[in-house]
């Protein structure tokens, strides 16, 4: 029976962490699909393994994998290390935050299991769910940020920094990720499309964006990064 590994890294989402666990259990995958669910703590500072903890002996049917962070190191290491540390024959991203809907991994897999795409994409600007109206100026950055990767690796994208990036195995096993932090979105974007004959979709998501009050932690020196990155990854390899 195929499985897909949810890779959830956390830092700090004591308040959330619990919520989204709840809803990543509560999916039922379409094809009988087995789920195997990945927290990487990333040595968060609150409560946020021990809630992670206590859910987890409150579920004992699941199939749980706690990876614990010695010290902070970034998105991207906690992506990495879930990526190698995971057993699925398909895999997602899945934030801690609750901005993405764990409902609609099965969205993300219809193309997969329809036998047409390798790498998935779930995209925040297309399709008609909800999203959430927040900032003007992240949706310029996301739109400028997705042009440029475009731009170097010549695919169509509509939201290259989309938390919601579903994969196979085979693909992951072809992209040797360094980036530590939230440089890994292009990165990893820069590193799929130069895959001889990769499949690449995208599907529309619904959006559930958190205020900087709310626990958001993405800066404008991420968007920084992210430039270095499409350019360094794009040109250099």
């Amino acid at each position: 029976m195929a499985k897909l590994s949810i890779i959830i890294p956390a830092y700090n989402e004591e308040a959330t962490v619990t919520a989204l666990l709840e809803k990543v259990v509560a999916v039922h995958l379409v094809g009988n699909i087995e789920k195997e669910i990945v927290v990487i703590n990333d040595a968060s500072r609150d409560n946020t393994l021990s809630r992670v903890e206590a859910f987890i002996s409150d579920h004992p049917d699941q199939n749980f994998k706690i990876l614990n962070q010695t010290k902070n190191q970034g998105k991207g290491a906690a992506l990495q290390r879930g990526f190698a540390e995971s057993s699925g024959d398909y895999l997602i991203i899945q934030d801690a935050d609750l901005e993405y809907d764990p409902e609609e991994l099965n969205t993300l897999l219809g193309p997969i299991l329809d036998g047409v795409a390798d790498v998935v994409y779930g995209s925040r600007f297309m399709g008609s769910g909800p999203h959430r109206v927040l900032f003007y100026r992240h949706y310029i950055g996301n739109k400028f940020l997705t042009f440029l990767s475009n731009l170097f690796t010549n695919i169509n994208l509509t939201d290259m920094e989309t938390c919601y990036k579903m994969m196979t195995r085979d693909i992951v096993g072809q992209i040797k990720l360094k980036e530590k932090r939230f440089g890994i979105e292009p990165e990893m974007t820069a590193k799929i499309a130069k895959i001889p004959g990769v499949r690449i979709y995208e599907v529309g998501i619904s959006y559930f964006g958190r205020t900087y009050e709310e626990g958001k932690k993405i800066g404008w020196k991420d968007g920084v990064r992210a430039i270095y990155c499409i350019l360094r990854y794009n040109i250099f390899g």
